[in-house]
């Protein structure tokens, strides 16, 4: 076999193993050794390395004994900024943090904890997202103390959103050389199917009883609804609306009223429209959820096979929201 068809080779499976290496997703607590970090000159490194060759090949020329001083000392600053720009990076030691769950379209916030364990502080590292741009985060890590950072990336479609791979680098401190490494880290966010904008009302039905035990008058408080032009001001669900406080994003809420006795409110994915396309039904869906939770009506949830009995409280949205994100999905069979 020719030696170029050798080379090529050999270098093209370095590439690969290069390639996964950088791509697999890391498991817990994560060390940047020494083989995880890569350096190269900076656009200023080269510039810096070409005035370098110029110093020397003038001092040769010339034989400027100064020439030669001042050429040696500035590559011996060259050599020590490398040491440091590498030193800066490496050992640090990574792990992810929370994933908040968000509505599909939204900015999925990942943190992202930088440990340093060393006596060396680590100053100007870059933390970036591998898939967004003008996304970066500067930091600083004290020795023998540890910081978070947190970066976000825009969710596409429900269901689990993994970390996208980070990138750190750092060019402190002189900027000839750029110290990187790649890290990707093993967490997830949930991602809510998207609520349906113009949903049609809750499938809320009232009947009396046929004893009339459980008849109620049209006095009796079914629970609360968003407000609506037109609705009386004494009918206004102040209690409700002191704990949203609208001057940090609530709304007003109204008091709604039953002539009779409820039946069960329950969210059937098997109920909606057959002509609906699936996102579709579970976007209404959790609308449906978002709506009966902020009217304090008690719910149930049946998607196929899968019954979320009725309940009322953040735990319970929260279960029907993500069984909606994960449904038909290989999570859900999990």
């Amino acid at each position: 076999m020719p030696l170029g068809v050798r080379i090529f080779g050999w270098l093209r499976g370095r590439r690969s193993t290069w390639r996964e290496r950088t791509t697999a997703r890391d498991r817990g607590e994560v060390e940047l050794s020494q083989r995880r970090v890569y350096i190269l000159p900076t656009r200023a490194g080269l510039g810096f390395g070409a005035l370098l060759l110029a110093l020397l090949i003038g001092s040769v020329n010339y034989s400027l004994g100064l020439g030669f001083g001042l050429t040696f000392v500035a590559a011996a600053c060259a050599l020590v900024d490398m040491i440091h720009t590498y030193r800066n990076l490496a050992h640090l030691h990574l792990r992810p943090g929370r994933a908040g769950a968000v509505f599909a379209g939204e900015e999925a916030s990942f943190e992202l904890l930088l440990a340093n364990r060393t006596r060396l502080a680590r100053y100007a590292l870059w933390v970036d997202l591998d898939t967004v741009k003008d996304a970066r985060h500067a930091v600083d890590v004290a020795a023998g103390s540890s910081t978070g950072v947190v970066l976000s990336a825009t969710s596409s479609r429900r269901g689990w959103m993994n970390a996208p791979r980070v990138r750190l680098s750092t060019r402190f401190p002189l900027g000839l050389f750029k110290a990187w490494s790649y890290w990707q880290p093993d967490s997830r966010a949930l991602v809510y199917p998207y609520p349906e904008q113009d949903a049609p009302p809750l499938p809320v039905s009232g009947h009396p009883s046929p004893d009339g035990v459980k008849s109620a008058g049209s006095d009796d408080f079914a629970g609360v609804r968003s407000y609506q032009p037109g609705d009386p001001l004494r009918q206004l669900a102040w209690r409700h609306i002191a704990r949203l406080d609208p001057a940090l994003g609530g709304q007003l809420v109204t008091k709604q009223f039953e002539g009779g006795s409820m039946d069960e409110l329950v969210l059937d994915l098997d109920a909606l429209p057959p002509r609906l396309d699936l996102e579709l039904k579970l976007a209404r869906l959790a609308r449906w959820v978002l709506e009966a939770e902020l009217r304090a009506l008690p719910y149930a949830l049946r998607l196929g096979r899968q019954r979320i009995e009725a309940a009322l409280g953040p735990a319970h949205q929260a279960a029907c929201l993500e069984a909606l994100a994960l449904y038909g999905s290989a999570a859900e069979a999990t």
